[in-house]
C-alpha cells in the first residue's frame, strides 16, 4: 500500500492502529502516535484526534485529518493518478516538501516512475 505521494500505508502507524482490533492496544498505539506527530513534526493532537485510515487510495474514505486535507492527494485524485510517480509534474514543490520529511517516500516514487515503460 503506497500513497499517491510515496508514503507506505501498511507501515504508518495510523493505518496499524486501524487495523488493531484489541482496544486497549489501540488506545496505546494512538498515544503513541500523538508523541510522533509533536517530536517529528511539531504537531500537538490529541489520541482522539487520530481517527481510522486505510490509506489515501482507499474507497471507503475512512481517512486520517491530514491524509484527507493533502493537497498532494487532492492533486493526484483531480488529475486520476494511481500514483505521483505517473504526473508529469514529478515532483512538484508539494512532493518535495514532503521528501523534506520522509525521503524514503521519494525513493519509493522513483522506483516506481523507473518501472514504467516507454510506449513502443
Amino acid at each position: 500500500m503506497i500513497a499517491f505521494c510515496g508514503l507506505a500505508c501498511d507501515t504508518c502507524p495510523i493505518h496499524l492502529a486501524t487495523l488493531e482490533v484489541d482496544l486497549s492496544r489501540q488506545k496505546e498505539m494512538r498515544e503513541s502516535i500523538t508523541k510522533i506527530f509533536s517530536t517529528q513534526y511539531m504537531i500537538n493532537i490529541l489520541p482522539g484526534d487520530i481517527g481510522d485510515c486505510d490509506g489515501c487510495r482507499g474507497e471507503n474514505n475512512r481517512l486520517f485529518f491530514g491524509c484527507g486535507e493533502c493537497k498532494v492527494r487532492a492533486c493526484a485524485k483531480r488529475k486520476g493518478l494511481k500514483s505521483c510517480a505517473f504526473c508529469e509534474e514529478f515532483a512538484c514543490d508539494n512532493l518535495k516538501d514532503l521528501f523534506k520529511y520522509d525521503p524514503h517516500s521519494k525513493t519509493r516514487l522513483e522506483k516506481i516512475k523507473s518501472s514504467i515503460l516507454p510506449d513502443v
